[in-house]
């Protein structure tokens, strides 16, 4: 059966579905166990899997739920009917998704899958998994079968033993799963210790660790592939997709590697958190451990001291011992919470403390103690009460009565007195006030009155041996009570009486007060505004300050208004006191204020405005200069900015473009340093307004962007970057004429790196200078292409300069003929002997090279007998260095 045509058929002929080798038993069986265990793999997500592969599938709605979690898409919604119709319905529909994604179906009809027919199911996933699992597969420009087949061959090529061909045989022995593994997760399997001649250990090892670690289900036993000559092609395809789909995601396992390193040190901190809570969780269990034996001990005592000491040992637990203990619960409560939130941030389970520290354990032991002592303080009251009613009830007869005489001591001499005869409005209202006290306290005594008679009645009623001195005492109280009524009820009477005469004097004093605090209070804002010193930055600050204090002057004539008002009030008051001879106690009770003190500050105000006047018009002339110099400053400084913005951006193009021979463009940077170079007086000119800026203690500039520090950063970065590409191109001319490279090889070598240049900074990253090297012929395995990194990237900054890249290509091309050279130099300088002497490097050489070979002649003597010569090796090394030969 065609699986595809067109665009989209990647199976090849030979590869079609066999319907006559499918009847093969053992091929049956594993397609059957490895399209089941790959179904599931994608089923399982939504918390479902299929049993039998041709009886699940049959009512099309699993087979539908497999299209849509493989495919991310949405199919049309599934007839849930039992009839055969809606099992067709939702079968068809599943073929015609299929069919949508450009795959054709061949003899494949909704009828023989809802029939079960196991051929005909089996073809229809198998069709599944060439379109969702390996038609996307794409490696080196092959894709479906023969990508996955060269990722296969690519990811193994390293390892012995393995030579992965086809689906079939190749991977008989197990090794080829073993190698996938180990080539990506090499600390799962030891490979070293595999046998090609034990495949059923190979491929369980394999199958397990997959299914362990990787998450790929094991879909075929080891026995299915060793006890088949040939294994099944398609059911090995399938098994391996999931290998391919499981390690394609090996950059991001790396960058998840990075992230796992970012959130170490949160990981850190929460393990201390949860160490801290362990600790302080286990010590406050152990304190409430001990404590409550304590508070649950229950001996009487016979004493009432005795009782009196345990309630203040109580006392001492309650106010010194328990109050840390609570703040330890809270804490660890907050250090819990927080815990938690960092781990659920962090995507980390939830902690869970050892068994029996949890909070909830916590609360639970904080609420035995809570309980034990509320136990424990109603059981000390009890106590106390029942020594305090056995052995006091007499004493506190007589500490009552003695209380309450007290009290009534010198009550009855202050309800006599005339004090209110000669008292002002306050004080009347003050006396009155305390009057209502005292009948309120009388009232509250009452009560006492009545305790009193209470217990000299229970006296009575116990028998009591002194009880006619306590009754005696009693109707004493009794008597004295009454008296005391009729003395409250006539002083109340004369206070209301005289506090009338008082009330019109004292509302004008009200009046004055009322209207004299608030002027007050504006006269004293207005002296301060007047007098507060001013900071301000821009013209708009000071014109704010002026156009207020203009405001604030024409609000003067209606203050004076006021001012006159206020003094005709206390004008008033003197009036009414002379004409009635009111005797008044002192000054105003509501304020402090006096009319003498509204005019010294009035006067103090207006003394104020004109001061203030002067200050604001100095300022306004302050802020015009300072913007001046502020637009000066910015209008430099917009030039400069941008200009070496743009500079920058031509040096770098500079760098990376070819245009003439390096000498040229040698030249070229040499005149483009002496234009910059000549823009520094401008510089020096914006230094000079930045001066006068600072000078003038002006912070901020809204008519720039650019600061001064920008500016010199800029203008150094310049200098440097110029500079430093000049010594690029010398360097590269010195490379050239070292080792002989022609302009049109240091123009290719130019061309090569601009290409694979990718972000054209200049600088190749690693992976882009491999890609490099690949494109070049390089067969590079890892540790080569580590070893030619390290000679191009010896700081290990993970990129190549282009001068590393030259110096590299042209020692690749110089290191072949370097022996010939140095061969062909020595004997056109030797002639037909076999060492050189001293005087014929002097004649051939330069003096320091001839110098520096001569060197090198002490210890070596001719074959001749010629003292002071220098052989081959000698000459080789003294010109061209051990470690190029």
């Amino acid at each position: 059966m065609e699986q595809y045509d067109g665009e989209h058929d990647y199976m090849t002929p030979e590869d079609d579905w066999d319907r006559d080798l499918l009847l093969d038993p053992a091929w049956e069986k594993q397609q059957r166990k490895t399209f089941t265990a790959w179904c599931n793999s994608h089923l399982r997500k939504t918390g479902t899997q299929i049993e039998n592969i041709e009886e699940d599938f049959r009512d099309g709605l699993k087979l539908m739920l497999l299209l849509e979690v493989i495919s991310g898409e949405r199919l049309a919604k599934p007839e849930r009917g039992k009839m055969r119709v809606h099992k067709i319905s939702n079968v068809n529909k599943a073929l015609n998704f299929i069919a949508s994604k450009g795959v054709k179906l061949v003899s494949i009809g909704a009828e023989e899958i809802v029939d079960g027919n196991a051929k005909m199911t089996l073809g229809m996933i198998w069709t599944i998994i060439l379109r969702f699992a390996i038609q996307d597969i794409s490696v080196e420009e092959t894709s479906a079968k023969e990508g996955l087949l060269l990722w296969c061959q690519r990811k193994t090529a390293p390892y012995k033993n393995v030579n992965i061909q086809n689906f079939h045989i190749s991977w008989k022995d197990g090794l080829g799963f073993c190698a996938l593994i180990h080539r990506h997760r090499p600390e799962l399997i030891d490979y070293g210790k595999l046998r090609k001649d034990d495949p059923m250990t190979n491929l369980n090892t394999a199958f397990d660790v997959a299914e362990k670690y990787l998450d790929i289900p094991k879909m075929l036993d080891a026995e299915d592939i060793v006890g088949t000559a040939r294994p099944d092609e398609k059911a090995i395809m399938t098994y391996v997709s999931s290998f391919y789909h499981a390690f394609s995601g090996a950059q991001k396992a790396e960058t998840a590697a990075n992230r796992i390193c970012k959130v170490l040190a949160v990981n850190q901190e929460n393990e201390q958190l949860m160490e801290d809570y362990e600790r302080l969780a286990s010590d406050l269990l152990e304190w409430i451990r001990r404590t409550i034996p304590w508070l649950e001990n229950r001996l009487p005592e016979n004493t009432m001291q005795a009782m009196q000491q345990k309630l203040e040992d109580f006392r001492d637990y309650r106010r010194l011992h328990k109050p840390p203990k609570v703040q330890e619960k809270c804490q660890l409560e907050i250090n819990f919470n927080t815990l938690q939130t960092k781990l659920r941030l962090s995507n980390r389970p939830a902690f869970m403390p050892s068994e029996g520290k949890m909070v909830s354990d916590i609360n639970n032991a904080w609420g035995n103690l809570e309980g034990a002592e509320k136990g424990y303080e109603e059981w000390l009251l009890n106590e106390i009460r029942r020594l305090e009613r056995l052995d006091h009830l007499a004493e506190k007869f007589r500490q009552k009565a003695a209380i309450h005489e007290a009290w009534t001591e010198g009550k009855e001499e202050m309800l006599e007195k005339k004090d209110y005869e000669t008292a002002s409005l306050s004080e009347i209202k003050a006396l009155l006030k305390k009057h209502e006290a005292f009948e309120s306290d009388l009232a509250a005594h009452q009560d006492r009155v009545e305790q009193i008679a209470a217990i000299a009645q229970e006296l009575n009623e116990l028998d009591y041996y002194d009880s006619p001195s306590v009754n005696a005492r009693c109707q004493k109280i009794c008597d004295q009570w009454d008296g005391l009524g009729a003395m409250t009820q006539k002083r109340s009477e004369a206070l209301q009486r005289t506090e009338k005469l008082l009330e019109t004097i004292d509302q004008l004093y009200l009046e004055f007060a009322k209207r004299a605090a608030p002027f007050n209070n504006w006269m004293e804002g207005a002296m301060e505004d007047l007098q507060d010193t001013f900071i301000v930055h821009t013209i708009e600050e000071i014109k704010g300050l002026s156009t207020a204090h203009e405001q604030f002057k024409a609000t003067l004539p209606d203050a004076d208004k006021e001012r006159m008002a206020i003094l005709g009030i206390h004008n008033e008051i003197a009036k009414i006191v002379q004409t009635y001879h009111v005797n008044i106690a002192g000054s105003n009770p509501y304020t402090t204020i006096t009319p003498q003190e509204i005019n010294a500050k009035w006067d103090k105000v207006k003394q104020l405005v004109p001061q203030r006047d002067q200050a604001l018009i100095e300022e306004h002339t302050k802020q015009q200069n300072n913007e001046r110099l502020r637009v000066q400053f910015a209008n430099q400084a917009n030039v400069i900015g941008p200009w070496i913005q743009t500079k920058m951006g031509e040096i770098g193009r500079i760098s990376i473009e070819m245009h003439g021979t390096l000498e040229d463009q040698l030249t070229n940077l040499r005149q483009y340093e002496k234009s910059i170079v000549n823009y520094k007086p401008k510089i020096d000119q914006l230094e000079g307004d930045h001066q006068l800026i600072q000078e003038a203690l002006i912070f901020d500039n809204k008519h720039t962007k650019y600061t001064m520090e920008h500016i010199r950063v800029g203008w150094e970065q310049l200098l440097t970057t110029i500079a430093r590409t000049i010594n690029e191109i010398e360097n590269q001319i010195l490379t050239r004429d070292a080792k002989g490279i022609s302009q049109e090889q240091l123009n290719e070598f130019r061309a090569s790196f601009n290409h694979f240049d990718r972000k054209r900074t200049g600088i190749m990253e690693a992976e882009d200078f491999k890609t490099c090297l690949i494109s070049m012929g390089y067969n590079l395995g890892e540790n080569e292409f580590a070893r030619i990194m390290s000679i191009v990237d010896p700081n290990r900054m993970g990129s190549v300069t282009f001068q590393a890249f030259i110096d590299f290509m042209s020692r690749e091309t110089a290191d072949t003929d370097t022996a010939d050279q140095v061969m062909a130099s020595f004997k056109i300088l030797a002639g037909d002997k076999n060492y050189i002497l001293a005087d014929e490097l002097r004649r051939e050489l330069p003096p320091d090279q001839a110098d520096y070979c001569i060197a090198r002649m002490a210890p070596y003597t001719g074959p001749d007998g010629v003292p002071g010569a220098l052989d081959y090796m000698s000459f080789s090394t003294a010109l061209y260095g051990e470690s190029d030969l």
